[in-house]
């Protein structure tokens, strides 16, 4: 950081000199005052300067562009290729908040399995009470073509992302549960990848863990759950196809794993096995990581429209000759308003208490629920249970008198449809927006993938609202990304 004076007065010009949290839990603040590392990550971002964080910044994102790190935005009959906006300044998280994160975690995820493994099977959480039966069995993703089928390990969920906020006070809390095919882990390697070329300078001698590991541990934990006997599982990765939003991703996992990216039309079944065509002749494939939703997979078994998936798949899947991940069915785990039993199945079936909670939660299919959300909407967060990306929320304090009133119109005609939530004051982190350094919300994503064991990837997607004051930080909604460094050290 350099210093002027003029007269009296001292003028600090810095990158960070004039960043001001405004009252918000501040990341990076945070850092600096809990662990070894954080004066030093913060002396070398704040001395680099406003003119060269500005500079890096430009590179960053023709970087990004030039090299096809892209996503699909779909509006009014367009599809836009975009860039993930990408902001230079990393969100750090200390060792002993990652120790947090990393058990939370998986306990959730283990938990998601046991209930998965469960409503396609007994049905004791049902039985129980613990769930009401309805709120699962009336679920559309609830697959009746899954019960009775025992998977290896027990493992539905193999690629998990659970999105954290953390409030005011400095508590994480699990904001969604992502296990159907939760996308953007391939921003938070090639984001490494780039800080990594742009600022070794400030990275020098600081120890954040790598990321550079999850392809490998990725084919890793799919090849655990490969049909028994198969010693050297064929796996590969089926997707929809370049039209996908998410088809960067697809050829990036493809490539970190080492495996075939396939669609629908390369992959064929014969007696019940599942065949990949090549110019080699038929090769029979072990385990699909499926980026196709369940309805499109086997035009024989669920929407026979479906130009992109392979029949007969869900015969083989049954038969036990090919493994899926994620399994079909998971979508009932991820369901927001099953969220909100997430913390009772935790107890229900790990004994437990959370180790990270859930944000408190009202399920407007209840009518005390719906009570309270319809008489204070205008300070509550409404979503509706089966959109993503940020799509049809109505956050109460920041809504318009109209939005207000087609809110309530929304709630009243399909209450089942909704859940309702405090407004959290998420954490911030420092962002360069045009040119100067503002507090922006962020949340996580780490993700998690699940074989025999589960392995968390010491990081995750941290998202940012660029957006003064948004809370909303989903791509699709104008949100950016940063790089997440996980320090490998103990608290100061």
């Amino acid at each position: 950081m350099q210093i002027q004076v003029q007269g009296t007065v001292t003028v600090a010009t810095g990158a960070l000199a004039a960043y001001d949290p405004a009252g918000h839990f501040c990341e990076l603040q945070h850092c600096v005052a809990q662990t070894a590392h954080g004066p030093l990550i913060r002396s070398r971002l704040d001395g680099l300067g406003l003119g060269e964080l500005v500079q890096r910044g430009r590179a960053a994102e023709a970087e990004l562009y030039n090299q096809g790190i892209t996503f699909t935005i779909y509006s009014d009959g367009d599809a836009i290729d975009r860039i993930l906006p990408f902001d230079v300044i990393p969100r750090i998280i200390t060792a002993g908040d990652w120790t947090v994160i990393e058990a939370g975690v998986r306990q959730r995820v283990h938990t998601l399995n046991l209930f998965l493994a469960d409503i396609y099977g007994p049905q004791k959480v049902l039985k129980d009470g613990i769930v009401p039966a309805e709120l699962v069995l009336g679920n559309a993703n609830y697959r009746t073509e899954m019960q009775g089928l025992v998977l290896p390990h027990g493992t539905y969920i193999h690629i998990n992302g659970t999105d954290l906020v953390r409030d005011g006070q400095g508590r994480f809390r699990v904001l969604e549960d992502n296990g159907r095919s939760p996308s953007g882990v391939s921003y938070v390697v090639e984001n490494r990848h780039l800080m990594l070329r742009a600022f070794s300078d400030v990275m020098k001698a600081v120890p954040v863990r790598p990321v550079s590991d999850y392809g490998r541990q990725l084919h890793e934990k799919l090849s655990e759950v490969a049909p028994e006997g198969v010693v050297d599982p064929q796996v590969v990765l089926l997707s929809p196809g370049v039209f996908n939003s998410a088809y960067f991703e697809h050829v990036f996992l493809a490539r970190e794993m080492g495996v075939p990216l396939v669609e629908g039309r390369d992959l064929a079944v014969e007696n019940d096995r599942v065949f990949m065509r090549t110019v080699a002749g038929p090769v029979q494939v072990d385990v699909i990581y499926r980026r196709l939703n369940d309805d499109f997979l086997d035009p024989e078994a669920f929407n026979p429209e479906s130009m992109l998936g392979v029949p007969g798949l869900m015969r083989a899947y049954r038969k036990g000759t090919v493994a899926l991940a994620n399994a079909i069915g998971t979508g009932v785990a991820d369901d927001k308003a099953v969220y909100a039993y997430v913390p009772r199945l935790i107890r229900y079936y790990l004994a437990e208490d959370p180790i990270i909670d859930n944000v408190e939660t009202r399920i407007c299919r209840e009518p005390e629920a719906l009570a309270y959300t319809l008489e204070h909407l205008e300070s509550l967060v409404v979503k509706p249970v089966g959109e993503s990306g940020g799509y049809g929320i109505t956050i109460g304090p920041r809504a318009t008198k109209g939005e207000i009133a087609l809110a309530r119109e929304r709630l009243l005609a399909d209450p089942g449809n909704y859940i309702s939530q405090p407004v959290i004051d998420l954490s911030v982190s420092p962002t360069l927006i045009d040119g100067a350094v503002e507090p922006r919300h962020v949340d996580l994503r780490p993700f998690a993938v699940t074989g025999r064991t589960t392995w968390v990837l010491p990081g995750g997607l941290s998202r940012v609202a660029l957006k003064r004051g948004s809370l909303v930080v989903n791509s699709s909604q104008g949100g950016g990304s940063k790089d997440t460094w996980v320090l490998q050290e103990r608290a100061a």
